[in-house]
């Protein structure tokens, strides 16, 4: 395994970019598994975003293949998850570059995220409503980010949580809900 490889994913499991986190699946270098915080003020605010990607041996001279695992209503990612984007594609029509990091992909869609680009969409028509009707795409954008993205704990930082950090963040959310319905119990009584 590429010690370059192994060097990323430790900086990025102890020092991640805020909003960004990354870690292994199952202990395996290859397949890596990424979560993003939703910007700010962007319809897609309060969501958690899980990303899989998958890290051949060819890397770093040719991009890991990453796609989103939670559905969003974006132009620039496709029902399977699929995203255009520049530096995830080879030359001559790609930006890929060997000193790209995974780091730098995924601040790369953090930004697209963000900063959708309907000029080069994989879906058409998202593309078109987010262009010429920005306040139905907002709309739309919020509420598959409800339905979809949003996790139950209230507390997300500026670190989501990988997958072990996920189980104990589902446990706390149950123990949460479980005691908030207690408490609403108790308030009802009196």
């Amino acid at each position: 395994m590429s010690l370059r490889l192994k060097k990323e994913v430790q900086k990025l499991s102890t020092n991640p970019p805020p909003g960004i986190s990354c870690c292994t699946k199952n202990d395996n270098l290859n397949n890596l598994e990424a979560s993003i915080i939703g910007a700010k003020d962007s319809p897609y605010e309060k969501g958690v975003f899980q990303l899989e990607l998958i890290v051949t041996e060819k890397y770093p001279f040719e991009p890991p293949r990453i796609k989103f695992v939670t559905p969003i209503y974006h132009p620039n990612v496709d029902a399977a998850g699929r995203i255009c984007l520049d530096v995830l594609k080879m030359p001559p029509n790609g930006g890929w570059k060997p000193t790209a990091t995974i780091e730098g992909l995924l601040i790369a869609i953090q930004s697209l995220i963000e900063t959708p680009n309907p000029d080069d969409p994989l879906m058409p028509d998202i593309a078109q409503e987010f262009k010429y009707d920005k306040t139905s795409f907002r709309s739309k954008a919020e509420e598959w980010t409800l339905k979809h993205a949003v996790q139950t704990l209230p507390v997300l930082t500026e670190k989501p949580a990988c997958d072990n950090e996920k189980k104990s963040t589902k446990r706390k959310s149950s123990e949460l809900e479980t005691r908030d319905e207690n408490d609403a119990k108790k308030l009802k009584e009196n």
